[in-house]
């Protein structure tokens, strides 16, 4: 009765442990962390955007092409990179279920950090709109240029290179199917 009583024990811890192991994150958002230390805090999330507080563990992230191990606790880590000034912040995480990521500006105030997250169709309608109203309009082409260079530089001063700019849209396009 022991051996029975031992075996059956056992088998729900393993199942247990392996029922915990198998959480994943496929949904997260960035915020400020709560310490204020000029670093954000990824908190993972449902598909609803609520917080996920059953997340705990360390998982893999690539923030602006580095790799991170961040450790969760009740659904948020904090990223060890400090922001100093305001930037494009790339976040990627890759499990079973494929590639989640998300890209957002983070505005540096002060010792505040505001992070926006930046649609992938934003950053294809900008560009693609300016583009159109430069052929509808022949007198506008060089206004429009002009402008387009400035998007354009804007978003490499602030961390947003081309790779990472394809990226983001393509794993948007590919979220959609």
């Amino acid at each position: 009765m022991r051996y029975i009583f031992f075996l059956v024990f056992t088998l729900s811890v393993y199942a247990t442990s392996a029922q915990s192991s198998t959480k994943t994150i496929d949904n997260f958002i960035v915020k400020e962390n709560l310490l204020k230390s000029e670093k954000i805090a990824i908190i993972a999330t449902d598909s609803l955007e609520n917080p996920n507080e059953s997340i705990n563990g360390t998982f893999n992230f690539s923030v602006n092409g580095f790799k991170q191990e961040l450790v969760f606790n009740d659904g948020v880590a904090v990223c060890p990179l400090q922001i100093e000034k305001s930037a494009f912040v790339f976040i990627k995480h890759l499990n079973e279920n494929g590639a989640h990521s998300n890209l957002y500006f983070i505005y540096k105030k002060d010792t505040n950090l505001n992070p926006y997250k930046i649609s992938w169709y934003l950053l294809l309608v900008i560009p693609i709109g300016l583009i159109l109203i430069g052929y509808m309009f022949r007198k506008l082409i060089g206004l429009i240029i002009l402008v387009l260079v400035a998007f354009s530089y804007f978003n490499y001063s602030k961390g947003l290179s081309i790779p990472t700019f394809f990226e983001s849209v393509f794993d948007g396009i590919k979220n959609i199917f």
